[in-house]
């Protein structure tokens, strides 16, 4: 008998399809922040991860953050953060500012 054999009723694999599937257990989440979200701040800030925090773009520094071209930027940053689009970090270089990846909290504890 094979192991997934119950006597002639449905097996358990076959009423349960939302159970199956992989899933990445290594997989790395990111808060996500958009540039549109970025021109709230002054022009020539420095753009932290904490600053993130504090004006209420991200919720907490428990995800490594990432940032993503969606809209546009107008004036010149200096942003910090974990991870940077291709798109997002054209736009914020031709936009006068500039960009610092920072080394990954969660991979330093």
């Amino acid at each position: 008998m094979s192991r997934g054999f119950e006597g002639g009723q449905l097996p358990l694999i076959k009423r349960l399809p939302q159970k199956r599937g992989f899933v990445n257990i290594f997989r790395t989440e990111y808060s996500v922040v958009n540039l549109n979200k970025l021109s709230a701040f002054e022009p020539g800030t420095e753009v932290t991860p904490e600053k993130l925090v504090a004006a209420g773009l991200v919720t907490s520094l428990r995800h490594p953050i990432k940032i993503l071209a969606e809209g546009n930027i107008g004036h010149p940053l200096l942003v910090r953060a974990n991870k940077f689009s291709a798109a997002a970090k054209a736009k914020i270089e031709a936009a006068g500012g500039k960009v610092e990846e920072v080394g990954d909290a969660a991979k330093a504890s």
